[in-house]
């Protein structure tokens, strides 16, 4: 009897997953507003700039990282949602909703091992550093050949980085 009280107790304490589930969708939902206020004054910004007939000197530079700086957040707000859902399915309940009527259920949400979410939350992140690294690359000045040749081979590798990501898991 002791021994069945404990193992219930044991298999309870599974739903304080339920704290990471609901504070990753808080987490998620906080990234969603935040990159979509930047989109939306980064819009402004641009109206504001043509309507004046302004040009500032990195305009095109500017836009373009504050853009890009947006979508890194989307992408981390993504890994948040896959975190939670991924967490949910593997301690609490498969997503009922998930499924279509046809009773399959949704290919990005299924998540039937820690393995499966760690890779699906590996290769977003995976995406949110190859922004980053755009990111960063849309603000750095080249000072000569080599630098030219370092920027080139950084791109070349990113490129042959993603070519192995998208072969992973696929027979």
């Amino acid at each position: 009897m002791l021994e069945r009280i404990f193992e219930n107790g044991l298999w309870s304490s599974r739903f304080i997953v339920l704290l990471a589930v609901i504070f990753g969708l808080v987490g998620a939902i906080i990234l969603f507003i935040v990159a979509s206020v930047d989109i939306f004054t980064t819009a402004k910004y641009v109206i504001n700039t043509y309507i004046s007939h302004a040009h500032p000197e990195h305009f095109h530079d500017d836009i373009v990282g504050k853009i890009i700086g947006a979508v890194d957040l989307y992408l981390i707000g993504v890994v948040m949602l896959l975190f939670s859902f991924g967490l949910y399915e593997l301690f609490i309940s498969d997503i009922d909703a998930a499924k279509s009527k046809e009773g399959e259920e949704s290919k990005i949400l299924a998540i039937h091992s820690l393995d499966q979410l760690k890779d699906k939350i590996s290769k977003v992140i995976v995406m949110v550093l190859v922004v980053g690294f755009f990111q960063k690359v849309g603000y750095t000045e080249y000072h000569g050949a080599l630098e030219l040749l370092y920027f080139a081979l950084s791109i070349t590798a990113v490129a042959v980085g993603l070519f192995f990501l998208n072969k992973v898991g696929k027979h």
